[in-house]
């Protein structure tokens, strides 16, 4: 599809403005605009005759140890077989595993709204591991993260709701993506699932219900055929044995299924039909295709305060609302916000530089747990301008280019843009609660926060880039935190004005010959 084929992209502010976006009938053209603004390549990067592709789910080292797959019935506009296929990013196709009946189908997802389909992700650890060696299983979770964003916003695009359904242990998920299948991945590199989201093109008003949960009598029957296909092998030799991702992959294996539901409002449905655009602003689609990490931050750009307000604005789940009525991406994460920000401002116009913390959750409690556990010197000063729905403090002021720097394995980009943050996660608080298997989640909401960021960088006119090395201990020892694991230091991110490399040559993501 070109950028003028339907259905468009709305702007991207519209995202987060549902009713702006009418709901895009399901049609091969609008599912391949979903996988094309979820997973597809982007664009080429040439230089001294290599070539790479960008894709539009950002990874670690450009690394994409993530897989997505389609389960979808057929219909009249999308006259696919009904069954599973894997998504095929380098050729921006469908590959066909599983054929399965229109019948068994509609059974499986006979809870959820008319023409809702399902969509995979999964992760290859060795495709970060060969290089990272065990932080690999890490970064296979950071990007998973990013791909949940992505496909969030895909599918908001395209005016469709998302969610995922948490409640299946991860045997479910494996078996729908035919990850069980040992026989298909003989002496390819282990694959492994994570997750299955539900993907609503109409949400009936009249239905106010759906599970986190599928059947599972009519999954065993889902996955009962003849399929076809096998995975391909990425390495020569055998990879190197990382035992210690092996016994965090067992340890963090979700065999619990849980029978839990979320409402949907009982609100009027956006009429389908022809996006209605609105021209102030870039598109969506625009912003996705431009998207890069940034490798190197100029030291002088800066954003002003209303830019960073928004920013943060759009990374607050506002939890105090049910789930499906959360801004757009926070309604597709079934669980409340465990992941707090830990900001080092030093570019940002009408507001001091120094420390900040932002709370995603609000709640005089949530305040009082974290004063208690840093340093009592901190001034827990609202900044002037700060909307007043954001619980946003000022910690300490001065220059925090250093320490972020530090902080970041000594790398600039921490101190050279207009801000850096660190990712605090409530950590033991969840484990307890939900058990060891919600480890990956923290991780999940994470990047997903990371993916965000992304796209409001770029339509700011700058750039982010995400910092998987980070020393964990200095940051719990600047903020505070008593040698614990109450919180956790799980991801750090950066914004700023970044530094182009105009040696890159840079080629249109297909129809371009390759070499």
């Amino acid at each position: 599809l070109t950028d003028s084929d339907e259905p468009r992209s709305p702007c991207y502010a519209d995202l987060f403005q549902p009713p702006a976006i009418p709901a895009q009938p399901l049609t091969l053209n609008s599912l391949s605009r979903l996988f094309e603004y979820a997973l597809s390549i982007t664009a080429w990067k040439e230089f001294g005759g290599n070539q790479w592709a960008l894709r539009s789910n950002p990874s670690s080292g450009n690394l994409h140890p993530t897989e997505g797959y389609l389960l979808i019935r057929q219909t009249p506009d999308v006259p696919l077989p009904p069954g599973l296929y894997h998504y095929a990013p380098k050729e921006h196709a469908l590959e066909h595993r599983l054929t399965r009946s229109n019948d068994l189908l509609s059974t499986l997802l006979q809870q959820f709204p008319e023409h809702t389909f399902l969509v995979g992700l999964s992760s290859v650890h060795w495709r970060e591991a060969w290089k990272y060696g065990e932080r690999a299983f890490r970064y296979c979770q950071h990007d998973l993260g990013h791909a949940i964003g992505t496909l969030r916003m895909a599918a908001a695009t395209l005016g469709w709701k998302m969610m995922i359904l948490s409640g299946m242990n991860d045997q479910s998920v494996g078996q729908l993506m035919g990850l069980h299948r040992l026989g298909d991945f003989e002496r390819s590199e282990p694959e492994l699932p994570e997750l299955i989201a539900a993907i609503m093109p109409h949400h009936n008003p009249g239905h106010v219900s759906i599970p986190l949960n599928l059947g599972e009598e009519a999954l065993d029957q889902c996955v009962t055929g003849t399929w076809q296909g096998r995975a391909n092998r990425l390495s020569r030799d055998n990879p190197i044995p990382w035992e210690i991702i092996d016994d965090v992959t067992k340890a963090s294996r979700k065999d619990t299924h849980e029978s839990h539901a979320v409402s949907f409002p009982l609100l009027p449905e956006a009429s389908s039909g022809t996006t209605q655009h609105n021209t102030d602003g870039f598109t969506a689609g625009h912003l996705i295709h431009q998207r890069r990490s940034a490798v190197a931050f100029d030291g002088h750009t800066s954003i002003s305060a209303a830019q960073f307000f928004l920013m943060l604005e759009r990374v607050f789940p506002f939890s105090d609302v049910p789930v499906t009525q959360r801004p757009m991406p926070w309604d597709t994460l079934p669980w409340d916000p465990t992941i707090h920000l830990a900001l080092f401002v030093h570019r940002v116009e009408g507001l001091l530089p120094g420390m900040y913390l932002l709370l995603r959750r609000s709640g005089e409690d949530l305040r009082s747990t974290f004063q208690k556990a840093m340093h009592e010197q901190f001034l827990w000063n609202t900044p002037e301008g700060c909307p007043n729905n954001l619980p946003l403090y000022l910690l300490e002021d001065g220059d925090a280019q250093n320490i972020a720097m530090q902080l970041c394995c000594g790398q600039e980009i921490g101190g050279q843009s207009a801000f850096a943050l660190s990712m605090i996660a409530e950590f033991d608080l969840p484990l307890e609660t939900y058990g060891p298997w919600f480890y990956k989640r923290l991780f999940w909401e994470t990047g997903l926060i990371g993916q965000v960021l992304y796209l409001e960088a770029e339509a700011a006119g700058v750039r982010a880039t995400g910092i998987g090395c980070f020393f964990d201990d200095p940051v719990h020892q600047v903020l505070g935190f008593h040698p614990s694991t109450q919180f956790q230091s799980l991801y750090h991110f950066t914004v700023g004005g970044p530094v182009e490399d105009h040696r890159l040559t840079t080629l249109p993501p297909y129809g371009q010959p390759v070499t």
